[in-house]
């Protein structure tokens, strides 16, 4: 049995925490570990590995009202499996692939391309070394992304992950 990780936002710790669910479906609101808060948003994970399963499962008593994240993540978990139904082992090494999927995944989730992203697309579509690329734009796109390592930031700039794994 396959167990998904959830992503959730905690908006005063400005920071996303992963949840194991023993369920397909997200049904319990997790409670932030760090602060306790109880109204986390789910986002969009930064990754994901899909398998070519056809069906999706159906949440526990059908109780689930679909909304507006719903279609997000409809439309997110769609481009996802379409992805990974038409890449092989040989596509996941290559860095061309890899930065076209990267920018196929920032349309699709409305996440904003930063200069420095941009460069990293640009220069992964040329096939240049992903390592190398990171040693040399790293610091650059963690600066676009707000990621100063202050986890104390009061909610500004764009939120840091957590690296623990927390049940719901």
């Amino acid at each position: 049995m396959d167990v998904p990780i959830f992503e959730y936002l905690c908006k005063p710790c400005n920071r996303i925490f992963g949840f194991l669910s023993l369920t397909p479906r997200a049904e319990a609101s997790p409670v932030c570990p760090r602060c306790g808060a109880t109204d986390l948003t789910r986002v969009h994970s930064s990754f994901a590995v899909a398998t070519s399963t056809k069906t999706k499962a159906e949440p526990k008593g059908g109780s689930h009202e679909p909304g507006p994240d719903d279609a997000a993540m409809s439309r997110m978990e769609s481009e996802v499996m379409q992805m990974a139904d038409s890449m092989d082992e040989k596509d996941a090494e290559d860095p061309r692939v890899m930065a076209r999927m990267m920018r196929r995944l920032a349309e699709v989730s409305g996440e904003q391309v930063t200069p420095a992203m941009n460069e990293m697309f640009r220069r992964l579509e040329a096939g240049e070394d992903p390592d190398t690329l990171e040693q040399e734009l790293g610091p650059q796109l963690e600066a676009e992304m707000g990621e100063n390592g202050n986890d104390d930031d009061g909610g500004a700039g764009m939120p840091t992950r957590d690296d623990g794994l927390y049940s719901m």
